[in-house]
């Protein structure tokens, strides 16, 4: 008996349950202009999807952060775990991250990931090649080893138009590695197959393709050849950035569009590029993907992002060139929840993946059947009220709930709480009840890391009147019971 459970164990390993594409079930629908479009749930009950990735033998792969990298083959809906890294160290945002299968795999079988592992005290980032064989991944080679942290790791991987690996990185929770020219950290890095420097790259020797950045979660090409990014600011200006060769994008110097003194000065200096979209309050915007099909007609020639914080897919219309964003509407906010990655494939179906079983969950969250990859295609029947895309609100609300939720409730939570050990929690908070300058500070000037709890960003850019309505909210709400904050008290402490 007991082999035979053995038996059964590797087997559930190697094969999840999973039905033909035919037997999908349709949870929701969606109404474009013209199209309708229905969502499907293609694999469920995984552990935090962190990349997913469309190859070109009708496959789809993808990465759980604790290890395991699996392939669903789309047309069987067969659902296979290949292979499990054990040097892989996963902790908050640190684990098994990007994956990119060469767009030629029958005759190039080539498989690239980006793990992030611990020697003694020591944390690094690993890019390794396989070599996909049938059933298993093999032959791993590493193609370089760069700094890594339990945060900004950035870590997405492509294949360009020129089969060259690009590999986004983070600045390693350190912003002075993105300008520094000795680092790897806070840079886009081109690489050939077999890891060396390509003779073509900016600076012979050197493999940096463009640098400047802090925590890139998204990258992708479109059907010009044109590169983009999607990387988390800090407390403002998330971005959306169109990669050059040998450009600079400012980081930490440079927090999204160039319109502070001090960054003009510097842009002037270092002859840097503004990002091409950016939002403030920030959206913690992670994978992206460029849908060039005419499929899905509204969504030709458009970037879809996925974000953590807005728990959304955004769906931003370029111009015709793809050098500007023009246009930007918003799907499924606080529906599924967090979502980490998308992707198309060649019929122009979406598939997105949700993260619900991170490190930083949301209230509300996870739901039944979490982790899940989401299938996104037309139909021309719904099973009920089709949900809508919606525009994003540019008024500016002074409501105190709203502006927490915008800036704070994606750390400290919604209700207060925070994260034990890394975002302190503000209900009953002695901070927070006592008199308010120290509060005041904080917020304005920010908390560096401690003890392993994460920094908290300065909010200066705040009017006075927004600060105070912020600060008013907490300060009244989850047992706190304290008098509120005036703009004339925030000003009195700038």
């Amino acid at each position: 008996m007991k082999k035979y459970s053995i038996i059964a164990a590797c087997l559930m390993f190697l094969f999840a349950c999973s039905k033909p594409a035919e037997e999908l079930e349709t949870i929701d629908n969606v109404q474009l202009k013209i199209n309708l479009l229905k969502v499907e749930v293609l694999a469920d009950n995984l552990n935090v999807p962190w990349d997913i990735c469309y190859a070109d033998d009708h496959s789809l792969w993808f990465t759980e952060q604790e290890g395991f990298v699996s392939r669903i083959d789309l047309q069987t809906g067969e659902q296979k775990k290949l292979l499990k890294i054990d040097e892989v160290w996963h902790k908050r945002t640190a684990g098994l991250l990007a994956l990119a299968v060469h767009p030629n795999v029958k005759e190039k079988p080539y498989v690239v990931m980006n793990y992030t592992l611990k020697r003694d005290s020591s944390i690094f980032n690993k890019l390794v090649r396989y070599e996909f064989d049938g059933d298993t991944l093999k032959n791993p080679k590493v193609l370089l080893e760069i700094d890594g942290f339990t945060a900004h790791n950035g870590s997405r991987i492509a294949f360009g138009p020129d089969q060259k690996i690009y590999w986004a990185t983070g600045d390693a929770y350190n912003g002075e590695n993105a300008q520094n020219t000795t680092s790897l950290n806070g840079k886009i890095l081109r690489l050939n197959i077999d890891g060396s420097i390509p003779k073509d790259n900016p600076k012979p020797h050197s493999y940096v393709w463009a640098s400047g950045f802090r925590n890139m979660q998204g990258l992708t090409f479109s059907d010009k050849g044109l590169l983009y990014t999607s990387e988390h600011g800090d407390a403002i200006e998330d971005e959306i950035n169109l990669i050059q060769k040998g450009a600079n994008y400012g980081w930490p110097a440079i927090e999204g569009i160039h319109d502070l003194p001090i960054e003009k000065q510097f842009a002037a200096q270092h002859k840097t590029t503004e990002p091409i979209k950016s939002w403030t309050p920030v959206i913690a915007p992670a994978g992206i993907t460029y849908y060039g099909s005419s499929v899905i007609g509204e969504w030709s020639n458009s970037l879809l992002l996925t974000t953590l914080k807005g728990k959304s897919l955004r769906v931003i219309k370029l111009s015709n060139d793809g050098k500007k964003a023009i246009d930007e509407e918003i799907f499924f906010e606080n529906y599924y929840g967090r979502l980490r990655d998308v992707c198309t494939d060649k019929n122009g179906v979406v598939y997105v993946a949700t993260s619900n079983k991170d490190w930083n969950p949301t209230p509300g969250f996870p739901l039944a059947g979490d982790d899940k990859i989401l299938k996104i295609s037309v139909t021309d029947k719904a099973i009920g009220e089709p949900l809508k895309g919606v525009k994003p609100n540019e008024t500016s609300l002074l409501s105190g709930k709203t502006l927490y939720n915008n800036y704070c409730a994606s750390c400290h939570k919604e209700d207060g709480t925070g994260l034990s050990g890394v975002f302190p929690a503000l209900k009953a908070s002695a901070l927070v009840k006592a008199k308010p300058d120290e509060l005041i500070n904080v917020l304005l000037k920010g908390i560096p890391n401690q003890n392993g709890t994460a920094a908290m960003p300065a909010f200066n850019f705040l009017k006075d009147e927004e600060a105070a309505v912020i600060l008013s909210y907490i300060r009244q709400n989850w047992e706190n019971a304290a008098s509120p904050v005036s703009a004339a008290q925030i000003k009195q402490n700038r």
